[in-house]
């Protein structure tokens, strides 16, 4: 069975997820908000994961890193020796390649199963990934980060609750509300605008096709499991990445209704309440770390 699961998620991104479909993006981009309104309080967002890195190093480890498909995230190995790209995907790492060229190194493999030595990396990334493994292989996916990360050395995983979030719950009806107005007001401004599905002119209808291609598998635990599950992870700490989902930023957030200044408040208060927001938000940060006090062991030699 899981298996299986792996073997679609790889076909879905090879195929699907990771195809350029122009303007520098990728199918994927169906999933964020890229409207000018939103820009400030994504770019904030994507920049937060740096603050809990280490600033230096000899490898990161970018566990299921796409194409690493926005510039912030080259933000996150700027200080390292070398990017080890790790995706299950084939296509993804042709595109991190691109990017990154000669700082990185590129394998396939699976992020529950690292196919590398113990305590390799000074740090370690993994951004939307985990939640395309099997469920029953989350508490290995983490086992096997917490293996491999050097002592001293930190962890940043952005998780997602999915529906179980308690913030984006309460915002159910305004966002449905939202999604109506807002569908309405295009269709009456432009007809032809409201037919795409990403706010880009100019997608061929090919792209157009691959927005719409519906996702791939996808398993998501709620805060108690992992608070209950990971708590062998030493410094476990969930903050909040980002407590508003795309669907709330399409819907009710807009330039004519100070959607910028929205955005900024809820930043704002994200930054006041890191804890309560990464419990009770969309998307949180799950941050462990390799105490300096743990027994030495050999360093992988990954070049």
């Amino acid at each position: 069975m899981e298996a299986d699961i792996k073997k679609e998620v790889r076909k879905f991104y090879d195929s699907v997820g990771w195809k350029d479909i122009g303007a520098g993006l990728y199918q994927n981009a169906r999933y964020e908000d890229l409207r000018p309104v939103a820009w400030e309080y994504i770019h904030r967002c994507h920049i937060r994961v740096k603050r809990h890195l280490p600033a230096s190093g000899k490898y990161i480890l970018d566990a299921g890193s796409g194409p690493i498909q926005y510039p912030e995230y080259l933000e996150y190995s700027k200080g390292y020796k070398r990017r080890i790209c790790l995706d299950i995907s084939h296509l993804a790492l042709l595109g991190a390649r691109k990017r990154i060229g000669d700082h990185g190194f590129f394998v396939v493999g699976d992020a529950a199963n690292l196919p590398f030595k113990p305590q390799a990396f000074d740090a370690l990334v993994s951004l939307h990934t985990v939640h395309h493994i099997p469920a029953d292989e989350h508490r290995t996916c983490f086992e096997e980060f917490m293996r491999v990360l050097s002592r001293g050395g930190q962890a940043v995983v952005v998780y997602s609750w999915g529906s179980d979030s308690q913030l984006m719950k309460c915002f159910r009806r305004p966002i449905a509300w939202g999604k109506r107005i807002t569908g309405r007001l295009k269709r009456m401004i432009d007809s032809e605008k409201s037919k795409s599905a990403l706010p880009i002119k100019g997608l061929s209808p090919e792209a157009e096709k691959l927005v719409r291609t519906p996702g791939t598998f996808t398993f998501r635990h709620d805060y108690n499991w992992i608070t209950t599950n990971l708590a062998f992870l030493p410094g476990l700490e969930v903050l909040v990445w980002r407590s508003v989902s795309t669907a709330f930023t399409k819907a009710l957030v807009h330039r004519l209704s100070l959607g910028k200044a929205f955005l900024r408040l809820i930043f704002w208060l994200e930054e006041r309440a890191p804890h309560f927001f990464g419990r009770v938000g969309q998307y949180p940060m799950i941050i462990f770390r390799k105490m300096m006090t743990e027994p030495e062991a050999t360093r992988a030699d990954i070049s």
